[in-house]
């Protein structure tokens, strides 16, 4: 999600989606760290100074690649979610997810591996990640906007961040599930759903009301630079 440029022309951007393609293409074949970004531009037929143009560094590829599902997976998620409940309407996103994303699990570790190092620009909370991040809890807030759950309006307002920390946490239990075709993450996204939307009705009870928001209060801290 991060080009060393400015956005390109149709012309560019179609050499950009080239580099992408190219990237994974090595990515499946080579892993992350076998791959190289002269590698990247040969299998590319572009120049090394070209691939640099569009990507800064190896990591800024893999933001592209994290655009283009990212993409997918909104619109996917968008024609699944049909209903107003919102178990239902979490589910159906998170199954667009896994479904986005099947053909990319054989090598899906390697990129979290990079990710989970805290200066590494893959990490989901830097700054390089910023508009993936921005992306995929917009998905989230589409969840919540179009369900008709009761629940604490402060809750309502802070919910899409709660929920892509949760997705975040389904995509780690993904990366490491060997299941034949990730039903062990499937199956755990169907069974936290309901809970989901019974926790958040109950956000609207008076006795309960104060701890939701001294639990959304220490969220908001954590999130303070």
């Amino acid at each position: 999600m991060s080009p060393a440029k400015g956005s390109p022309s149709p012309k560019g951007e179609a050499t950009r989606q080239r580099i992408v393609d190219a990237a994974l293409d090595l990515f499946t074949e080579k892993g992350f760290a076998g791959t190289t970004m002269r590698a990247v531009a040969e299998r590319a037929d572009v120049s090394l100074g070209n691939a640099y143009h569009y990507f800064a560094s190896k990591e800024h590829l893999v933001q592209g690649f994290y655009e283009r599902t990212q993409d997918a997976h909104a619109e996917a998620a968008a024609a699944a979610m049909t209903t107003r409940s919102l178990a239902e309407r979490w589910t159906a996103c998170e199954t667009a997810f896994l479904e986005v994303n099947r053909p990319y699990h054989p090598f899906a570790g390697t990129f979290f591996a990079v990710a989970a190092q805290p200066d590494s620009p893959l990490s989901p909370f830097s700054a390089e990640s910023g508009p993936a991040r921005e992306a995929a809890t917009a998905i989230m807030r589409d969840v919540v906007e179009g369900s008709d759950a009761k629940m604490d309006a402060r809750l309502r307002a802070e919910l899409p961040d709660l929920l892509w920390l949760a997705h975040m946490g389904i995509v780690l239990h993904w990366v490491h599930d060997r299941s034949e075709g990730q039903r062990r993450t499937v199956r755990l996204v169907e069974r936290t759903a309901p809970a989901l939307e019974k926790l958040t009705g109950l956000s609207r009870l008076p006795v309960l009301r104060g701890s939701v928001h001294d639990l959304l209060d220490t969220f908001r801290d954590l999130r303070t630079p």
